[in-house]
């Protein structure tokens, strides 16, 4: 019999880390993430959790000390939000330059100045070059199914990975969510490797002062430079894409879900015209493209779900064919456009595919989106060559 449950993406994210088998749990509290870690702190405390719960006094430190557990074999997890995710940023770096298989769940909320505790991604798009590997959900059961493959996709890798979701449009809402059961999950992930080399009794400095260039170590070993270590990181980011599908592929055959790998589509089959979007938002523009269609636009749909490593190759291919690219989405990097806009047009650019391409920026601090908004703008983009606008803006 299923366990259907009717839970929040905050309660999703505390069971899929619980049926993982955390071992070390470290995390700050900030709305809307705050609910993940009490409700993991609570299983600890009934001892239906086996972890370690530590109390830390800020992000920067849930994010070391969650480094230093994983560097010691420990599967581990934490959370953040906004400003908290920013105040890990060093740690962030940190975490992906030693390899440490972390997994996150950042429940995605605007960034102060002014404070804002509703939802963008402006968050987690603003850490896009730390090194981390970016998968982001479209609703609840994506949540669970998506931290649990997270896991798989961290300690294959060795790339820490962030698994975003909406906060309060998803974070707080309650709606069906289909538990899976520890022994499906136990198939699907194995116990995690030790694969640090360290063990009681041997000691060792991690992480420490490196040089540019490739030099002998102690036993005469060549050893990379800085330089080295980070092509090495950008190479496994890049070949991480094959994984992301692979182990989605491979959840699918264990639980009877898939969520598309790095990229999905939606009514793209004969589509001559796209919306580009990912998280919550992605799902808003599935209702917008039906709309579309009753107005005489075949437009579908192309979700981005894993945001780094950027899926270039899997959107050039969705998008071949179409005229109009309308990109939807709750970011922008200042001075220009959004950022998801600015990657695919670079990718669609090297490929020497010229869509009409129109960038949106939407829904930033919680303002409301409706898929009427979003019809309305696409079918603009595509009748009226309109390029980039905010939607919904009242000045």
């Amino acid at each position: 019999m299923k366990d259907i449950r009717i839970i929040t993406a905050n309660t999703a994210a505390a069971i899929a880390a619980s049926l993982c088998r955390v071992q070390v749990i470290a995390a700050y509290p900030i709305t809307p993430q705050t609910p993940v870690t009490e409700e993991l702190a609570a299983m600890v405390e009934r001892g239906e959790l086996n972890a370690e719960y530590l109390t830390v006094e800020s992000e920067h430190s849930a994010m070391a000390s969650v480094v230093a557990a994983s560097q010691m074999g420990a599967r581990v997890f934490t959370a953040s939000s906004a400003n908290g995710l920013l105040y890990m940023h060093e740690m962030l770096h940190w975490a992906a330059g030693s390899r440490v298989p972390v997994v996150m769940a950042c429940v995605n909320r605007g960034v102060g100045a002014p404070w804002t505790i509703l939802n963008d991604q402006q968050d987690s798009i603003s850490q896009r070059d730390t090194g981390w590997i970016q998968l982001y959900c479209r609703n609840s059961q994506e949540v669970l199914d998506t931290l649990i493959q997270a896991y798989k996709i961290a300690e294959r890798v060795l790339i820490p990975v962030m698994v975003c979701y909406d906060g309060f449009v998803l974070s707080h809402a309650s709606t069906p969510v289909e538990a899976p059961v520890v022994e499906d999950v136990d198939k699907f992930l194995p116990p995690c490797p030790i694969f640090t080399g360290i063990s009681e009794g041997s000691y060792m400095n991690l992480n420490p002062l490196i040089l540019s260039e490739p030099r002998q170590d102690a036993e005469g070993n060549l050893r990379p430079g800085y330089m080295d270590l980070r092509y090495k990181l950008q190479e496994d980011l890049i070949s991480s894409l094959e994984i992301i599908k692979e182990t989605d592929r491979e959840f699918e055959a264990v639980f009877g879900r898939s969520w598309g790998g790095p990229v999905w589509s939606y009514r793209m089959e004969d589509a001559d015209h796209a919306l580009v979007s990912m998280g919550s938002l992605a799902s808003e523009c599935t209702l917008a493209a039906d709309s579309l269609r009753q107005q005489g636009f075949r437009t579908g749909v192309v979700g981005v779900r894993a945001y780094r490593p950027f899926p270039a190759e899997a959107l050039c291919k969705a998008l071949q064919g179409v005229q109009t690219v309308a990109v939807f989405e709750k970011d922008v990097s200042y001075g220009y456009m959004g950022a998801v806009a600015t990657d695919l047009k670079a990718a669609l650019f090297e490929r020497d595919l010229r869509p009409k391409v129109a960038s949106f920026v939407a829904g930033l601090g919680g303002r409301d989106v409706r898929p009427e908004q979003l019809a309305e703008t696409a079918a603009e983009a595509i009748t009226k060559r309109s390029a980039h606008k905010w939607i919904d803006v009242r000045g």
